[in-house]
């Protein structure tokens, strides 16, 4: 059978619009050829593009089919689809969330832990989750203040150290680093006469350190020798002597023993006094009536007679 020219040319430009339409839908991001389940959602903004992907757990599933504002409720809706494949509940949630810095925007399923499966055309609830550029953007006027009073503040400073820098005045910054200079130099001045001295007298010194280790080690012994003599011992009956003074003289303070009670005892020294004063009266008789004592061998007893207060004056 033979094909006229007319139905080859035909064909050929049906295939034609064939392969366009194919490649436009295809450039859309579009397959005629994929069977596909389409839901929709709901927004207070739109953050979307079409063929923007919409994925579950970082998996792309399926696309944003279309986007239209609805002038009655104020609300953008937007139409998804997904693979038939994935079955998810009804009740699950639709996430608009940020792909990256540049990656624009993208639709999340966040599924639900129900039965209850959503069916194509059914309405889905929404969320956005907030991104670093959302939250830069709504933060940036008072980044952007902090920023200003901070580079203020540097400025301030910077001008009051360049101005310290500069100052020519006896408190300047200037002379406080050339007093610090010649501090230095003063410093190792002294240093390098130190150390001649010690080059002078190098020999004293090691002679010093000589004696000091000989005199430490002569310590050593001597301590060596204390120890072998027995020190501790003696200490400890030291000790233990002075416990047993201590203990005497509590007892004494305590009127224990014959030393406690003559040392505490008021009427020992009540006697002696008596008895002194009585020794006193008699060394006075004797004195003013020395006759009577001459006879104290006779056989004739003199009685005693008290002197009067004449004779005691």
């Amino acid at each position: 059978m033979k094909i006229s020219r007319e139905i080859k040319v035909a064909i050929l430009v049906l295939s034609g619009i064939a392969l366009f339409i194919y490649l436009f839908s295809y450039l859309k991001g579009e397959d005629i050829f994929t069977d596909t389940q389409t839901y929709y959602t709901e927004f207070d903004y739109n953050a979307l593009s079409m063929s923007s992907p919409v994925t579950i757990r970082g998996n792309k599933v399926g696309k944003v089919e279309d986007i239209r504002y609805d002038f009655d409720t104020g609300k953008t809706i937007v139409d998804f689809s997904v693979n038939p494949k994935l079955k998810f509940s009804k009740n699950s949630t639709i996430r608009l969330y940020e792909t990256g810095l540049m990656g624009g925007n993208a639709l999340a399923i966040i599924r639900a832990n129900d039965n209850e499966m959503a069916q194509s055309g059914d309405f889905i609830a929404s969320e956005v989750q907030p991104g670093l550029i959302t939250t830069l953007k709504n933060n940036f006027s008072g980044i952007s203040t902090d920023l200003d009073s901070a580079i203020r503040s540097a400025d301030t400073l910077m001008t009051s150290l360049n101005a310290m820098v500069i100052d020519e005045n006896e408190g300047g910054l200037k002379n406080t680093i050339a007093e610090l200079n010649e501090t230095l130099k003063s410093f190792k001045a002294l240093s390098n006469s130190i150390q001649d001295v010690i080059k002078t007298n190098d020999d004293k010194i090691a002679s010093v350190l000589d004696n000091f280790d000989k005199t430490s080690k002569d310590l050593s012994a001597l301590s060596q020798e204390i120890k072998d003599a027995g020190l501790g011992e003696t200490v400890a009956n030291l000790n233990k002597t002075l416990l047993s003074a201590q203990e005497m003289l509590s007892a004494i303070d305590n009127n224990e023993g014959t030393i406690g009670k003559l040392l505490n005892d008021d009427s020992l020294y009540n006697n002696l006094e008596a008895a002194s004063k009585e020794m006193e009266l008699l060394l006075l008789d004797i004195k003013l009536h020395p006759a009577r004592y001459r006879r104290i061998l006779s056989k004739k007893e003199i009685p005693y007679q008290a002197p009067t207060e004449e004779e005691k004056n």
